[in-house]
């Protein structure tokens, strides 16, 4: 006697409820409340918080200060990237808020675009004198906070291939100009988990970053402070690089990043 197998949609279900969800979220980069995510997919609240919970968990969902769900960190490969950068600006901008109050400094969100760091966030200081900075502004690797900052926590092969073709302009006389400099560089940020531009963009402009990573350890973006020489002496700029790391660590935490608060490449 031959038993013949019943299929199950089950699965199936599951699957095409998941994916209506991503749909759902996709088209909200502001995030959705449990409720509405329910009431879109068709299913009752306790079935759809148990799927966003392990979606969260796994890391495909991610949760801002109001509680509503953003795709998280493992779905950026699965797309442009760009709703993705609209999630770490939505998830960051409270916490780069506080920052902004305690430095009284321009906060500024960057990411790795290409060679470049492309500025996605940007708080500007209340005060008259202050650092210019702009969203959609791009600036080199080699003497940016940030650039240091996101590269000092790629995979070396990754990082290697990026020096390999840098184009280290001299925009000031403090700016490195050669890769072996920069490598030595990224050894230091590494040790003490933030970096320093000290006047290597703009004369009389200093400014010290912190990377933010996701769920799996990488690098996706970078938070900083930037402001005169004048404000931001060494004393204070160290100060402040404690506030920038615990900034730059509370951001990963929301999107699920669970390594120890100190950073290691």
């Amino acid at each position: 006697m031959i038993r013949v197998r019943k299929s199950s949609s089950a699965p199936v279900g599951v699957l095409t409820k998941v994916l209506a969800i991503f749909e759902l979220l996709d088209r909200s980069p502001n995030g959705l409340q449990l409720r509405y995510i329910a009431e879109q997919a068709q299913l009752n609240k306790s079935t759809a918080y148990r799927f966003l919970a392990h979606l969260e968990k796994a890391g495909y969902l991610v949760r801002d200060n109001t509680g509503a769900y953003l795709l998280g960190p493992r779905l950026v490969r699965l797309g442009s990237g760009s709703t993705y950068q609209s999630t770490i600006c939505k998830v960051s901008r409270p916490i780069l808020e506080e920052l902004w109050r305690e430095s009284g400094e321009t906060v500024n969100l960057g990411a790795l675009d290409g060679r470049e760091v492309l500025y996605l966030d940007v708080l500007e200081s209340p005060h008259n004198f202050r650092l210019a900075s702009q969203v959609g502004m791009r600036r080199p690797l080699h003497c940016t906070g940030l650039g240091k900052a996101i590269l000092a926590w790629q995979p070396a092969g990754f990082r290697d291939e990026l020096l390999s073709v840098a184009k280290f302009e001299k925009l000031t006389s403090h700016s490195i100009v050669r890769s072996a400099d920069l490598i030595a560089e990224i050894g230091r940020v590494q040790r003490r988990g933030y970096a320093i531009d000290n006047e290597e963009v703009e004369l009389g402009a200093r400014c010290v970053a912190a990377p933010v990573l996701d769920s799996s350890g990488s690098v996706v973006a970078g938070i900083s402070v930037s402001g005169p020489v004048t404000r931001m002496s060494r004393t204070r700029t160290s100060e402040i690089a404690q506030a920038v790391k615990k900034a730059a660590m509370e951001i990963s935490k929301r999107l699920g990043y669970t390594g120890a608060s100190g950073l290691h490449p």
